[in-house]
């Protein structure tokens, strides 16, 4: 060894790799990087070797039910068509970022499509007018997007909410297909009993389960909740699961709940949206229970939906202070309370009783819990439909009546193990279709005994009350609760700290700037106008002010005001 050390060659590459040892670190890291890839990938690709056909589905949805369906219908469509199938998932985050995506990539390539093929000029407002369905009828630059067959490279939109499938469907980015072979329409004409009342209503205690023209349809039904670990709320204090919204509200829950930024999960603002809503119901039957009131009818609605307005906002500002913090991503929120980390937050159902599952004890019993807060939420949808130009218009049909179809409703609801069933996870979500509830189904359902099309009638939602303001929920929560948390935060431990002065309470719960006028007013016309310009200053004009309002209650408590 020593005579080869004392080499001249060894020498002088010794010399050589002394002079250049930066750049080749460099270059070794270099390496590894590009490697780790081929490295580190997993030994079962979600991709086979060979294919014969790709589908890409762009979703919100858990890994789990991705896994579950993708292998289901790749099995399914192995059997009966004799192909081999790769479904591409695309999975770029929640509802609010693939509806951002989807906008850009239509955008993007009805560009490619107004310049090349139809030799017009390209400028704002030519995109501004394409994707926007309050675009004059005669827009030139609307009327050839809707005309075309554009497409994103993506062929299925999948999970989420109805209200961001809605305004896909305004938008034009979502189609009903050719009504014979592809999209809904096509199957609305091979199972029209799939879409009837007996099988999949239009709406449903005020819900939409699906479009009137066949652009999107419900594939399961969800609700939203609270999602609690009963270990936790003992060791605060608590000694009753929680079974209302106002429950969470409660000073004892101060840095003990998990909660999603509204603006990046469309089942968070759904489920916000739901608490205001149960808000306006409580005054309004309140309002109509005062004898001989001078009320019409319509100042009767109008001040029920200001007063609950202003009530749901002051729980979601309560609650919001008792957070630990907002999350981006609301899958995050019940595993957080599962490991303890959190005592309760809000969900949607299917998180939660995954949650509840997954720590189930071999005698049945759970540490975690989840409930959806009767009269407090209502029964709506997870969607699916068919994207403008999509490349497999035949097989995301297919999908699509897989999903509906008696394989894709039993997938959501069976147990793991019963005979057309998931393979590996329970997904907890029950069926859309009312005609697979039968006896034999729901024995065979994780949570047959739900009983959701009875429940729903325990709430009506009403989309005048609300609909026109769900951005500006997005829009307000994320200002005087997301952006502004440190200071609630700060503020109302403040406050519980010297004993919930009510002065203090006032100036902090004050609302004014956000009441019911002003959001579907100015601040809904804002966001409609989609002017980044106007809308960062209005946030920011928003921002200080509740900020300095925040820090102004704190000192009172502080000072025994």
């Amino acid at each position: 060894m020593k005579a080869v050390l004392q080499h001249p060659r060894t020498q002088a590459f010794l010399a050589w790799a002394q002079q250049w040892r930066k750049e080749l670190t460099v270059f070794f890291l270099m390496l590894a990087t590009l490697a780790g890839p081929f490295l580190l990938k997993p030994t079962q690709s979600t991709a086979p070797a060979h294919y014969d056909r790709r589908l890409v589905i762009i979703s919100p949805h858990h890994d789990r039910i991705r896994e579950e369906f993708g292998h289901a219908f790749a099995r399914h469509w192995k059997e009966t068509k004799g192909e081999t199938i790769f479904i591409d998932w695309r999975v770029p985050g929640g509802t609010s970022e693939i509806a951002m995506l989807i906008k850009s990539e239509a955008t993007a390539a009805f560009q490619y499509h107004w310049q090349s093929k139809l030799h017009q000029a390209w400028s704002p407002a030519v995109a501004q007018s394409c994707l926007n369905p309050k675009a004059a009828p005669e827009d030139a630059a609307r009327k050839a997007y809707l005309a075309s067959n554009i497409g994103t490279g993506i062929d299925v939109f999948f999970g989420g909410g109805a209200y961001d499938f809605e305004q896909q469907a305004k938008a034009g980015t979502l189609v009903a297909g050719d009504g014979e072979k592809t999209g809904l329409s096509g199957l609305a004409k091979k199972h029209p009993e799939w879409f009837s009342d007996a099988g999949i209503p239009e709406k449903l205690s005020g819900e939409p389960f699906r479009d009137p023209q066949f652009r999107w349809c419900g594939t399961c039904l969800s609700s939203s909740g609270m999602v609690f670990n009963r270990d936790v709320l003992r060791r605060i204090g608590i000694a009753t699961d929680p079974v209302a919204w106002d429950n969470l509200a409660d000073q004892r829950y101060y840095g003990q709940i998990a909660l999603s930024d509204p603006g990046k999960s469309g089942s968070v603002t759904k489920a916000l949206e739901m608490l205001i809503q149960q808000q306006m119901q409580i005054a309004y039957d309140r309002l109509k229970a005062v004898p001989k009131s001078k009320l019409s009818p319509d100042q009767l609605e109008a001040q029920a939906v200001a007063e609950g307005w202003n009530e749901g906002l002051r729980l979601i500002l309560r609650i919001s202070a008792n957070a630990r913090y907002f999350t981006d991503f609301s899958t995050k929120i019940p595993l957080e309370v599962a490991k303890g980390d959190a005592a309760a937050g809000m969900c949607i159902d299917f998180y939660g009783r995954s949650a509840e599952e997954d720590v189930r004890k071999a005698d049945g019993t759970s540490r975690v819990g989840f409930i959806a807060p009767l009269g407090g939420t209502s029964v709506s949808v997870d969607p699916i439909g068919l994207l403008r130009g999509a490349p497999e218009p035949e097989l995301a049909t297919a999908f699509i009546e897989f999903v509906l179809g008696d394989q894709g409703q039993k997938l959501w609801s069976y147990r793991v193990g019963e005979p057309g069933g998931p393979l590996h996870h329970a997904l907890r979500r029950l069926p859309v279709r009312h005609d697979i509830y039968t006896p034999d189904n729901i024995a065979r359902m994780s949570d047959g005994h739900e009983a959701p099309f009875e429940k729903a009638q325990a709430f009506t939602y009403h989309p005048a009350r609300t609909a026109a303001a769900f951005n500006a929920i997005r829009f307000i929560v994320r200002i005087i609760c997301v952006d502004s948390h440190n200071e609630l935060h700060a503020a109302w431990k403040t406050i519980i700290n010297h004993g919930m002065p009510e002065r203090a309470i006032k100036v902090l719960e004050d609302l004014t700037r956000v009441k019911y006028e002003a959001a579907t007013g100015n601040i809904a016309k804002i966001l409609a106008a989609r002017d980044k310009v106007q809308e960062t200053r209005l946030a920011r004009e928003l921002g200080d002010a509740f900020r300095n309002q925040y820090i102004k209650a704190g000192r009172m408590a502080q000072n025994g005001e």
